[in-house]
């Protein structure tokens, strides 16, 4: 084998390690994004049993006392009942829980 044909093999493991390691990093990346959405997942998911464990047997009992009746403003104050448990209600990020204080847009909503 000549100086120029191991010369050039080492070249082309070099070009391959690196891309071997920008895969690497590509998957590095990905995986912190998975294991971010992980946790705020299950940080919902836990707030959100949380609640429903609260409010499961008061909402048995006031249901079978009285139906629902429709009332105006029932919508809004749901709405607002909602954002103050941590989620969002504008129309960006509906249904998403606030990690990060106060909503501009959900509170511009509720506003109107």
């Amino acid at each position: 084998m000549e100086n120029k044909d191991i010369y050039a093999q080492a070249n082309e493991l070099e070009q391959h390690l690196g891309d071997i390691y920008k895969d690497i990093g590509k998957m590095k990346k990905k995986l912190v994004q998975l294991l971010e959405e992980n946790k705020r997942l299950s940080l919902e998911n836990q707030q959100l049993r949380s609640m429903l464990k609260k409010d499961q047997p008061d909402t048995d009992k006031i249901q079978e006392e009285n139906p629902p009746s429709p009332v105006i403003g029932e919508g809004y104050d749901n709405l607002a009942r909602l954002y103050y448990e941590g989620f969002h209600i504008c129309n960006v990020y509906y249904g998403h829980l606030r990690t990060e204080g106060d909503c501009l847009f959900c509170l511009s909503f509720l506003n109107k």
